[in-house]
């Protein structure tokens, strides 16, 4: 089992680092799995016990200039780490400047990744700053407990607003209540609203426009037939959809959610290289 990769462009490493902090500011832990096309972070709390979850895909080619990884056996060409993405993140921080960064997967006296990140110096040798990063490796028996989360028949699918006004909204409803419901309908509606005992308070935003999901997608929907005003909601956890818009920081080209009735709130944000998909289970 071997990995190893280099970054030298700086536009594809402040890229990369921003989307390691985003990922850092959605999961304590997470899984890496690596293929030879691309990397995942992937978070699955199970949604039974009230956990979010997390599905974020990289293509590898767009991040680094070397890529080489050899998985645990030719015909599971794949591995999977668990690690604090936190750890990865502040690694990175000191590479802002980086002429490259290498990381590596080894195996001194546990499991890390190593990174490597070389900075411009004033004299004709390089200064290289080393990170060692534990990581545990995740067992091919256990691998199928990190599937792509399957995209659920929801009732309603729309776009996002803008996701700083959206999260300026959040952020002053947090303080008011634990939980807010998230209703949408298929005439691009959408209201974010908190009930409480004393107070109640709903913001409208209108023309969202809604994903013309074809069927032959694969996204069947039960949004089929359904009457175009009627709003489909749920209840969820305010701290983890703050978490979600506060850690933003990869400006995603396309942001929309599907909801699930009373059951599952499921965020896509899509940059050009960059597909997150985030799973709130909705509050009993």
């Amino acid at each position: 089992m071997r990995f190893r990769a280099k970054i030298v462009d700086l536009a594809c490493l402040n890229h990369f680092s921003r989307v390691i902090n985003t990922i850092a500011k959605l999961a304590k832990t997470c899984t890496l799995r690596l293929t030879v096309s691309k990397l995942y972070f992937i978070l699955s709390d199970k949604v039974a016990n009230g956990g979010v979850s997390m599905w974020c895909e990289l293509c590898q080619g767009n991040f680094f200039d070397e890529f080489q990884m050899e998985g645990v056996a030719a015909e599971h060409n794949e591995i999977y780490l668990e690690l604090v993405p936190e750890n990865l993140s502040r690694a990175l921080k000191t590479a802002q400047s980086a002429k490259a960064v290498k990381i590596k997967l080894t195996n001194k006296h546990c499991p890390c990744l190593r990174v490597a990140v070389e900075l411009p110096s004033f004299s004709s040798s390089s200064r290289i700053v080393t990170h060692d990063i534990p990581v545990g490796v995740i067992p091919r028996r256990l691998w199928n407990d990190f599937r792509e989360p399957s995209v659920p028949d929801f009732d309603v699918s729309i776009y996002l607003p803008v996701l700083k006004t959206m999260k300026s909204v959040v952020e002053r409803m947090k303080n008011l209540s634990n939980s807010i419901v998230i209703e949408a309908n298929l005439s691009g509606e959408m209201n974010l609203k908190i009930e409480t005992d004393l107070v109640s308070v709903t913001t409208h935003f209108k023309d969202l426009g809604n994903p013309p999901w074809a069927s032959e997608d694969g996204y069947q929907s039960s949004a089929q037939g359904r009457d175009l005003e009627s709003m489909a909601e749920a209840r969820i956890d305010i701290k983890k959809l703050q978490q979600l818009l506060a850690g933003q920081q990869v400006n995603p080209t396309k942001a929309l959610c599907n909801i699930v009735s009373k059951r599952i709130v499921h965020f896509i944000l899509l940059h050009e290289d960059v597909s997150l998909q985030y799973f709130i289970p909705a509050l009993a």
